[in-house]
């Protein structure tokens, strides 16, 4: 939320945690500093507990952004010890698991909060098993693999009050905050239709599953790392980034890069659900003349325009491009300036009743069109900016409690924001859903969202996408 100015499934530890995790206090004491100690003692109370659930790579660099501020990383969580190997060396005073279930089971009293940056199809059970625990939650984007979940962590947040922010930073950026300053001062007037890209995917898709088989790492639990998945031989590669590319693991390009590039629009609009949905995708040819068909696989490249209620009865269009194709260029943009990013490999442009804005990546670069107009206007600033920056504003808030400092991206915007990238992605997989005659029936035909009852109402077989079935062994939540 942007903060104005003028208003302010091994058996026994799945038990075990199951038995444990409804006893468990929401939240934590704070001790004033003054009685443990003098003038600049620092209680251990006013520092923040951090369990990191996926600590390589991305999780890596979460856990170091974190530790800047009043936090201490105390417990390290990973299914790949290499993966692990930076943060271990980073941390060497935190404790390590392998299953984030033994580590919340066992240690959830020392800890407040928990980070994950898991692959997508992770993030729910892992993210609400610390909910319901009462710990607050750091969640990288999307904020989960399906709609269902997504719906269900945004209520899971109010039910146990506690502090979430999802890994969007740019939601805490200066850039949304500029642009949302100039909307509301009416410089464009009421936005019509935005156009999203992204150069993502850069990582295979729309393939099919590797016949390459090979032998899984001795540093890797392979069933850990599947989770909720259906289990299938490990291949090589896969692990750590290629499973964006397929639908059991990720969400494509836009679960990777749509939270930070559909942000901007999303919260500047107050958008919500959408209502209508439909799509396109690229073709993937095996040979001269036949195109392949890999369900698996999310496509190499997509387009999809969402229909948004709007204000005033008018509604907002929405396009999203994805595989390195861009919208057409403004007349209002010069021809050798940058679209969207420096490189113009991703952007956002807002199309207005009375002219246009655009931006980057994270709401980065933000642009009135003509590019001339940005240093002619001069708009008071009315929204705060967030100088500790994405990960400390969480920090804080959670040290401070529920309720007490808002956030960024905490899940009752993330949670929405997600719902809508995922509908993006439930669109693609209807578009290449195959009935029992061998066609394809989603093709070509508009969606209609029920966004409140999570349902399309005019294609049935699309809903399977709004919710999956989890392997047996694993559910989301208690």
């Amino acid at each position: 939320m942007l903060q104005e100015k003028t208003t302010k499934e091994n058996q026994v530890s799945r038990r075990s945690f199951l038995r444990n995790g409804a006893a468990v206090a929401a939240g934590f004491m704070i001790v004033p500093r003054h009685v443990l100690g003098g003038k600049g003692y620092t209680a251990p109370s006013d520092r923040l507990r951090v369990a990191g659930i996926g600590v390589g790579g991305k999780g890596q660099s979460d856990l170091a952004e974190i530790a800047k501020g009043p936090a201490d990383v105390v417990l390290l969580c990973d299914v790949d010890d290499r993966r692990a190997a930076a943060s271990i060396k980073a941390f060497p005073k935190a404790k390590y698991y392998k299953d984030f279930r033994e580590m919340l089971d066992k240690e959830h009293k020392n800890i407040d909060a928990v980070t994950v940056s898991t692959p997508d199809h992770n993030h729910a059970i892992q993210a609400l098993a610390a909910m319901q625990l009462g710990k607050h939650v750091y969640v990288q984007k999307p904020l989960t693999h399906d709609i269902y979940e997504a719906r269900v962590l945004t209520e899971a947040a109010k039910k146990y009050k506690v502090v979430t922010q999802m890994g969007n930073q740019g939601a805490s950026g200066d850039g949304v905050r500029q642009l949302m300053e100039w909307y509301r001062a009416g410089l464009i007037g009421e936005v019509t239709e935005v156009n999203c890209w992204t150069n993502r995917p850069v990582w295979p898709q729309g393939i099919p599953w590797s016949a390459n088989k090979g032998l899984v790492p001795k540093e890797l639990d392979w069933d850990l790392w599947l989770g909720t998945a259906p289990y299938k031989e490990y291949v090589d590669k896969l692990v750590p980034f290629n499973w964006r590319g397929w639908w059991d693991y990720g969400t494509g390009a836009l679960g990777d890069m749509g939270c930070h590039i559909i942000e901007p629009p999303f919260r500047i609009l107050d958008l919500g659900y959408p209502t209508e949905v439909e799509c396109s995708v690229g073709s993937v040819y095996v040979d001269e003349f036949k195109r392949g068909y890999f369900p698996e696989s999310c496509p190499p490249s997509s387009s999809v325009r969402l229909k948004f209620p709007g204000k005033n009865g008018k509604p907002v269009y929405m396009n999203w491009i994805d595989g390195g194709l861009k919208p057409a260029r403004p007349e209002e943009l010069g021809p050798n300036e940058p679209m969207g990013d420096r490189d113009g490999t991703s952007g956002v442009i807002f199309i207005g009743t009375k002219g246009k804005m655009m931006c980057g990546t994270y709401g980065m670069y933000p642009t009135l069109l003509p590019t001339s107009r940005t240093k002619e206007v001069n708009v008071k600033q009315t929204i705060a900016r967030v100088p500790e920056g994405h990960y400390v504003q969480w920090v804080n808030a959670c040290i401070a409690g529920y309720g007490k400092k808002e956030l960024s991206s905490p899940f009752e915007i993330a949670g929405p924001l997600t719902e809508t990238v995922l509908m993006g992605n439930l669109a693609i997989r209807s578009f290449d859903y195959k009935d029992a005659d061998g066609k394809f029936p989603g093709r070509g035909i508009k969606l209609l969202w029920d966004g409140p009852n999570m349902k399309i109402t005019n294609f049935e077989p699309a809903n399977q996408f709004v919710k999956r079935e989890y392997r047996s062994g694993w559910k989301l939540g208690k």
